[in-house]
């Protein structure tokens, strides 16, 4: 890497290679203020039985590229984020190389991705690589599988419980209904009696109240 800022982001490769198996280095050497010292590390780095080289680099990003002109066997180049641009800065100094001299680039920042590169490349040429980077396959599969079917079923109770709340709804709207249904229904069944009962009583009242006031 150029900077010790990139570390962070070279790090991710170097988990993944961690995790692998794989025997690396990580060096901080600067093509622009230490370029004897880079020169001598890229010319004699195949020599030292370095298979492929990862190099990350931000801004002007010109050591992946330098790299790839000193070193015979694959360099994969890592954008860094910028403050300046993005990364894009980086990208650009990076992918655009010459005919004959390729840089295999990844995403900005993607260290990650670098490092599978890498173990692709070294798979080539060592079986036990190669199927230890297919059964990691075969478990990203399995776990984009089991994230998926939890998802459908976090979605199911969701939708279940959807359906069980509009039910219930549903139920109070209709029990409401029945009870305005046997009211209303009462009200019709009562009201000639209390009709016949009002009439009937009205004379009798009016007889009581006439004999009150010829008493007085």
């Amino acid at each position: 890497m150029g900077s010790d800022s990139d570390l962070a982001i070279m790090s991710k490769a170097a988990e993944m290679l961690e995790k692998f198996g794989i025997e690396y280095e990580m060096t901080v050497i600067s093509a622009h203020r230490m370029p004897d010292i880079f020169v001598d590390y890229a010319k004699n780095a195949e020599e030292r039985g370095i298979e492929v080289i990862i190099a990350g680099a931000g801004g002007a990003a010109h050591l992946p590229g330098m790299c790839a002109a000193l070193f015979k066997l694959p360099v994969i180049g890592v954008p860094i984020h910028t403050k300046t641009l993005s990364g894009v800065d980086s990208l650009y100094s990076i992918v655009q190389m010459p005919s004959g001299i390729p840089v295999a680039t990844v995403a900005i920042n993607g260290g990650k991705n670098a490092a599978y590169l890498a173990l692709q490349i070294i798979g080539v040429n060592h079986k036990e690589v190669k199927e230890r980077l297919l059964a990691h396959r075969v478990e990203m599969e399995e776990a984009a599988m089991k994230a998926n079917k939890e998802m459908f079923q976090e979605v199911k109770e969701a939708d279940d419980m959807k359906n069980t709340n509009k039910l219930s709804y549903m139920d109070s709207v209709h029990n409401d209904g029945r009870i305005w249904g046997i009211s209303v229904a009462a009200i019709i069944l009562l009201f000639p009696l209390a009709v016949s009962l009002i009439f009937g009583v009205l004379p009798n009242f009016k007889v009581l109240l006439g004999g009150l006031v010829a008493t007085a």
